[in-house]
């Protein structure tokens, strides 16, 4: 199972995609406060649709709390200051890839703490950063394509 950490996400719409992105995937999600919405927010509630019973969602103080709880062996953070790109690393079961907030990412004292485990997108120089919602949605397939996409429906049937 992955895990996806939000650090303090602020757009509701993003944490219901990303929630939707979990409960097709059977990844965990792990919010870590401030929130920038109502936990039960009606937009959050909306983007998500009717996936949200299929979603373990776990809701943190601070990251101090987070790291208490969770016993973290592997980690990616995603940032667009970092120095290798999200397909040049492994990734293993239970991985926990993080994304930050909206407006800014994670905290930079946090990326330079963890520098080896920070992983960017790829994108034009002029494009300031790519999607929450999006960026996670990448993440999670580039690790699950990597784990063979364990316990995940791989077909479907086209109507003739």
């Amino acid at each position: 199972m992955l895990n996806v950490v939000l650090f303090e996400p602020e757009i509701p719409q993003n944490t219901g995609n990303i929630a939707r992105t979990c409960a097709a995937t059977g990844s965990r999600l792990h919010l870590i406060k401030p929130l920038g919405f109502d936990i039960s927010d009606r937009q959050l509630k909306r983007a998500g649709l009717d996936y949200w019973h299929l979603v373990d969602v776990r809701v943190y103080e601070n990251l101090d709390d987070f790291f208490s709880k969770n016993d973290v062996r592997q980690m990616r953070l995603f940032s667009t200051k970092a120095p290798r790109c999200y397909t040049d690393v492994t990734y293993a079961d239970e991985c926990y890839l993080f994304f930050g907030p909206e407006t800014r990412g994670l905290p930079e004292p946090f990326l330079n703490a963890h520098a080896e485990d920070c992983v960017k997108l790829p994108m034009i120089a002029e494009a300031r950063s790519l999607n929450l919602s999006n960026s996670a949605a990448v993440g999670v397939f580039e690790a699950l394509r990597q784990l063979s996409f364990p316990h995940l429906k791989q077909w479907g049937r086209m109507k003739e």
